[in-house]
């Protein structure tokens, strides 16, 4: 070799480019020119799935009963309700899910409860389904990272042991990832996420096949910003224990998540909290930004109005906008 000295110092830049940085902010994204950074170094990611929240209006391309033809008294009853609770949980990020669309989640937002400040919204709607995941947040959102039009493999055992392969991709509109500009130097990657729901084998196959597919894009986000944050936040349709949440917590490519709430801890049914199917799940490099003891399933109604909103109970988490060292 003629210069070795060269051929170290190739090496010493390609570690030196290696992406660190995590800020998703550049000249051609930035912050909205009205904005007002949050004054505080934490922040609040909450999930909830409100259960066949639809408004009162018909959606033609839409055929299904409850959205059809809703109940105007369960639904004028239900928006207060979920007002009611939100202000209480006074969570910067919402997640939803079962909501028929954003227009509904920021109507409500500007009507019911301004005060809590959601001015950014997103998601990835179906075109002929009511029910679809949602984000609500005072924290400034970046690029959508939608699964609609993926395909992810089902493959399963039939009750006469043959085994089977399928492929879907019409509940992958449930699941979408979006870039949170927590602050101008600690942002994250938080995906919105509804599992397909069903206890059967087949089930459980196409819950794995859409936990392989968001896992392979974090896998490509990784190779962009090798310390990327990122938080699932939804209805799993999958106990602590299982199969589903295992695949989660395997890591792959140098990538895991951890369950923060105990085992124990229940979200189904609300008012009769049995099992868990909801979670906040925070992968190996934004656990330690997480604030002990702050993920829980909170009181904010009593138990029948809790029931009245939703079959589900919420999850949140607190986090501190900065890297801990």
């Amino acid at each position: 070799m003629k210069n070795p000295f060269g051929f170290i110092l190739l090496i010493i830049l390609a570690f030196s480019c290696k992406p660190t940085d995590r800020s998703f902010l550049t000249e051609a994204q930035v912050y909205p020119e009205d904005y007002k950074a949050m004054t505080s170094d934490t922040f609040r990611v909450m999930t909830w799935n409100v259960e066949h929240f639809v408004d009162l209006y018909d959606n033609p391309y839409v055929n299904n009963k409850r959205e059809n033809n809703p109940d105007s008294i369960v639904f004028q009853e239900k928006i207060k309700l979920f007002a009611k609770a939100l202000k209480k949980a006074d969570a910067d990020v919402v997640v939803l899910q079962e909501i028929e669309h954003i227009q509904l989640a920021k109507k409500l937002s500007e009507d019911l409860f301004p005060e809590l400040n959601y001015s950014f919204f997103a998601d990835a709607a179906s075109i002929n389904w009511y029910q679809n995941v949602v984000v609500m947040s005072r924290l400034p959102l970046g690029v959508l990272y939608s699964y609609g039009s993926v395909h992810s493999p089902v493959t399963f055992t039939d009750k006469e042991g043959e085994e089977q392969y399928e492929t879907q991709s019409k509940i992958n509109t449930r699941l979408w990832t979006i870039e949170v500009i927590a602050d101008k130097d600690y942002n994250f990657y938080l995906t919105g996420a509804h599992l397909k729901a069903g206890r059967g084998k087949r089930d459980e196959s196409m819950r794995l096949g859409q936990i392989s597919l968001l896992k392979e894009q974090y896998a490509r986000i990784y190779k962009e910003h090798n310390t990327a944050n990122i938080v699932v936040a939804g209805d799993l349709n999958s106990y602590p224990d299982s199969q589903e949440i295992q695949s989660f917590k395997e890591k792959v490519e140098g990538i895991s998540f951890i369950d923060p709430l105990p085992a124990e801890v229940m979200t189904h049914t609300a008012d009769d909290p049995k099992r868990r199917l909801d979670y906040l799940l925070v992968n190996d490099n934004m656990a330690p930004e997480l604030i002990k003891g702050s993920v829980k399933v909170p009181t904010l109604l009593t138990i029948k109005e809790m029931r009245k909103v939703s079959d589900h109970l919420p999850v949140i988490a607190d986090f501190i906008a900065s890297e801990k060292k």
